[in-house]
Formats: C-alpha cells, sequence, structure tokens
C-alpha cells in the first residue's frame, strides 16, 4: 500500500499504538509465512498477542472450515448469509472483546473511518467482514461511518465490536451506520432524515455526539448510484448540504460517505457551500488516496475496464469557536485477504482531526 504525506503526519503525531501493533504484523508474517493483512485479521481477533493468534492460525475453528466448505456463488439474492456463528456469546472471549483496547491519550485528536462495505456481495462475506473489523482493532477509530451493511452483518459487528455503540439507518434491506466508540464518544440523539424520492432506499443518518468535552454532528449517507440517477444525487447531496448547515454554530459538523459523486457534478453544482469543506482537498489533494474507488487495483468485481473515482468523501464544518480541522487523510483496506479478495470494493477513507489552539 502506498504511503503518502498524510499516514505519515498522522504516525507523527502519535500513534504508539498502532506502530506497535504493525511490528506485531510483521513479527507474525514472518513466522506465520503470510502477508501483513492476514496477520492483522488473527491478531485482531485475539487481543494482539502473537502466541494465541498464531495457535488460531495454525488451528483453524470448525466454524470456518465449515464456512470454506460451502461453494461460491451458492447463495443466492434472498440468501440470509450467517455472519455470527463465529463464538463470541461469552463476554471474556478474545473475539468478543477484539476491538476493545485503552482508551486515547490525546483528548485534542478525533479519528474517523468512512467505508462502504459492499454487504451486497455475498462472495467470502465472512472473511471480508473479519478484515474490515480487523482494521478497527488496528485504528481504533471514534467514529465509523459505513454504508451498504446487511442484517446479517450488523449482527456481526454488533457481537464483534462490542466497544462501540452502533446506530443503524435502517433495520432491513440494506442501510447505512454509524459506530461511537463508548470509551470516547457519548450519543445525545439521533434521527434518520428519508430521501423523498430515492430509488434506492436511501436516507441521512444523523447523530449528535459529544467527544472530549466537544460538540460534533455527525453525518452518514449513501448517494443514488449510477450515471443515471445524477439529478436524484444531486438533489440528495443538497439535503445533506442544508442539514450540515443547520446544525448549531458550536457544534463541528462532520460527513461521511458513499457520494457517488462525479467531480463534474460538484463544478455544475457550483462547488461546496462556503462554510462546508472537502477533507481531501482541505488537505492538499494528495493524490495517493484521490481514488476510493478503482477498478483496475481493486479486482473485487471483476469489472474489465478501468474506473478511478472518488465516490467516497469526507465533508466538515468547522465550530465557530475552538474549531476542529483534518490533519491527515489515508485509504484502508487495500490489502489482499487470505481468501484473494479485499475487504470491499471500495477502499476505506481514515481521517484524523484536531483541535487548532
Amino acid at each position: 500500500m502506498e504511503r503518502g504525506s498524510g499516514h505519515e503526519a498522522a504516525q507523527g503525531d502519535g500513534e504508539p499504538e498502532v506502530k506497535k501493533r504493525r511490528l506485531l504484523c510483521e513479527e507474525f508474517a514472518s513466522v506465520a509465512r503470510c502477508d501483513e493483512a492476514v496477520a492483522q485479521c488473527y491478531l485482531a481477533e485475539n487481543e494482539w498477542e502473537v502466541e494465541k493468534a498464531l495457535n488460531s492460525f495454525f488451528e483453524p475453528s470448525a466454524e470456518e472450515d465449515a464456512l470454506d466448505a460451502v461453494p461460491e456463488g451458492a447463495a443466492g439474492p434472498e440468501t440470509c448469509v450467517d455472519l455470527t456463528n463465529e463464538d463470541t456469546t461469552d463476554s471474556t472471549s478474545s473475539k468478543s472483546n477484539s476491538l476493545e483496547s485503552t482508551e486515547i491519550e490525546d483528548k485534542t485528536m478525533f479519528s474517523f473511518i468512512t467505508w462502504n462495505i459492499d454487504g451486497l456481495d455475498i462472495n467470502n462475506l465472512q472473511e471480508r467482514a473479519r478484515g474490515v473489523c480487523s482494521y478497527l482493532a488496528l485504528y481504533c477509530p471514534d467514529v465509523v461511518f459505513l454504508q451498504e451493511v446487511i442484517p446479517p452483518y450488523y449482527c456481526y459487528l454488533k457481537k464483534r465490536a462490542t466497544s462501540y455503540e452502533i446506530i443503524p439507518g435502517r433495520e432491513d434491506g440494506y442501510f447505512t451506520a454509524i459506530m461511537l466508540r463508548k470509551a470516547r464518544a457519548k450519543l445525545k440523539s439521533y434521527e434518520i432524515i428519508p430521501f423523498p424520492n430515492t430509488k434506492m432506499m436511501r436516507n441521512i443518518l444523523c447523530a449528535h455526539v459529544s467527544m472530549s468535552g466537544s460538540d460534533f454532528y455527525l453525518m452518514t449517507s449513501h448517494l443514488e448510484s449510477t450515471k443515471e440517477h445524477s439529478k436524484e444525487r444531486m438533489s440528495q447531496l443538497k439535503m445533506v448540504f442544508k442539514k450540515m448547515q443547520e446544525a448549531p454554530e458550536e457544534a463541528t459538523v462532520v460527513f461521511g460517505g458513499d457520494t457517488n459523486l462525479r467531480d463534474q457534478e460538484v463544478t455544475k453544482y457550483g462547488g461546496l457551500p462556503d462554510n462546508i469543506m472537502d477533507a481531501w482537498e482541505f488537505l492538499g489533494k494528495p493524490k495517493h488516496c484521490q481514488y476510493t474507488w478503482d477498478t483496475q487495483m481493486n479486482s473485487n468485481l471483476g469489472i474489465p475496464g478501468v474506473c478511478k473515482l472518488r465516490f467516497d468523501r469526507i465533508f466538515f464544518r468547522t465550530a465557530a469557536e475552538n474549531p476542529i480541522i483534518p490533519r491527515s487523510f489515508d485509504l484502508l483496506g487495500m490489502e489482499k485477504l487470505d481468501c484473494g479478495k479485499y475487504p470491499s470494493d471500495h477502499w476505506g477513507v481514515l481521517c484524523y482531526l484536531d483541535k487548532i489552539f
């Protein structure tokens, strides 16, 4: 995975736990003779204890063997894929606590991940879900915005991500979700705002949250897909911006989601409102993390053509006082899993925001 200035800046701002875990991944990979993406999955599931993780690697569970025996493509679109069959009922087990970690010491920095996890693709879904969870365990983000969550995936996250409060945008079909790290984020209220003309069950999920004494209005959405629905997508974008602008002035507003936007659509819209900024653009448009949907690099969908788009974006509006701004921006999920797939057909986005003094 190519690393640019954004990632380096984040590392320089004090991430000893992430550095330690990366060294553990290297150690595991050298012993198990596997790549670091696989190492990361096993270590995350075993409380980052190398010996325990290696035992798990060399002695796969009966449940995983059974899943491996299911032929690819055997499940149809109506099949309920069970992602919850791992033994996570014991609250003291390593797997149920795999996303627990010590509280971040730096109270002025806030971490966000937004990721379309492609729950609609049932191929290798369990291993891909484990891959997503391993990234959450590695970075311990304060807030996670998810898109294309399906009910089994949601149940899986509830059992695995016990250190997070999860707010779903729907209960059926596929939907968005906001995950709040309990040690850092306190939920005050939330609301779901439907898009009146959507053909794809899309909406806006909003959460009013307090983190380290700062007020945040958090928003996620999955705007209408495909070129043919550009008009509806732009109407939905207008609703998102309106909601961001309506938030109280004392709050920092952060939107993260799969916008499905093409750059020419934003230009046609007239650009962003004056008080709303794009985190990637704010940080100087770093090339290494420009495209979040890249069919040349990401082979999950098997699309023969080359398509590079910046679908996944983070918008923010600073508070009137004590502003909080982006400090770094990076992509996640760019390492293939053992199954030969990436966690999703989208790259995830990791963004750090920091207070200005």
